[in-house]
């Protein structure tokens, strides 16, 4: 997200496990890296040195529901869902058992403000902006938000698996977003993109079939599939392009914990950890990447 959609999927998390919403559709989101101008770059980042909420235990936050893929189950402490595992692998490289580490509920809108953390770190979709930087820290980004084409079953781009198959399709979104500039980029379609001025606008033309597809970010790509279309389905995931928008762990302002997840978050990405479970809990969930 951004987040502002989140509202919708906790209403749709109801009847089912939806995702709450995330911002790579939103022109204005930026990515980056740890934040916190007054962390000490230097800090030790030994087990026993670490300023916790609670000493010799790593608290971790999120919000509820914790929407699948990124926990399973309403659960994030059983290390399933994307999320949940990056919390877990973060702890490990921290010198963290999964016995140490506790979870505790917190709302998006109190996690990314100024006031006091009851959390050592917080995962919740959280889109890296300078914006937020202002009131909270940020970890080095743990996933790259990517764009992806949803669609229905029968439609007639259900079951392509490459880009090149998007070419004569008839796709849409929405107005001024990252996403509309994806299908001009990436796809390049042969018919001009229909441009909506809301998603859900967007959702109604494909319910009627005006549309084949439409292409949006992929949490929000896992919400529509499971809360606003009956028989969606997501074609795939569009190869990553330009500077993409990141999410990251929350931390409070200035801590100086964050240059320690931030190394942690690095690690995991550079000893492919992060791209293992993407495909585990992303790609198999249903959104395998285009060719």
């Amino acid at each position: 997200m951004p987040r502002p959609r989140l509202a919708l999927a906790a209403v749709a998390a109801l009847a089912v496990a939806a995702l709450g919403a995330c911002g790579s559709s939103t022109p204005d989101a930026s990515t980056g890296a740890a934040g916190g101008t007054g962390t000490a770059a230097a800090a030790s980042c030994a087990k026993d040195s670490l300023k916790l909420v609670t000493a010799g235990t790593l608290t971790v936050g999120t919000d509820k529901p914790a929407y699948e893929p990124w926990f399973s189950g309403d659960d994030p402490s059983n290390g399933k869902g994307y999320e949940s595992a990056v919390a877990y692998a973060i702890a490990g490289k921290l010198g963290f058992a999964k016995s140490e580490v506790k979870w505790t509920v917190v709302p998006f809108n109190t996690a990314i403000s100024p006031a006091p953390k009851s959390f050592d770190f917080d995962v919740n979709q959280v889109s890296i902006s300078q914006d937020r930087r202002k009131a909270v820290d940020f970890s080095s980004g743990y996933y790259d938000v990517r764009q992806a084409v949803v669609t229905y079953k029968g439609s007639p781009i259900d079951g392509k698996t490459t880009v090149a198959d998007l070419k004569g399709a008839n796709l849409g979104a929405q107005v001024g977003t990252t996403s509309l500039k994806a299908v001009q980029d990436q796809i390049k379609p042969s018919n001009d993109p229909k441009v909506f001025d809301t998603n859900d606008v967007a959702v109604q033309a494909l319910k009627n079939k005006q549309i084949d597809g439409i292409v949006v970010d992929v949490p929000t790509a896992f919400y529509m599939t499971a809360a606003q279309l009956d028989n969606g389905v997501i074609v795939g995931q569009l190869p990553t392009a330009g500077s993409p928008e990141q999410f990251g762990a929350v931390l409070d302002k200035d801590s100086a914990l964050t240059p320690c997840v931030s190394k942690a978050v690095d690690a995991l990405r550079a000893d492919g950890t992060l791209e293992k479970l993407q495909q585990q809990y992303l790609a198999n969930a249903g959104a395998p990447e285009l060719k």
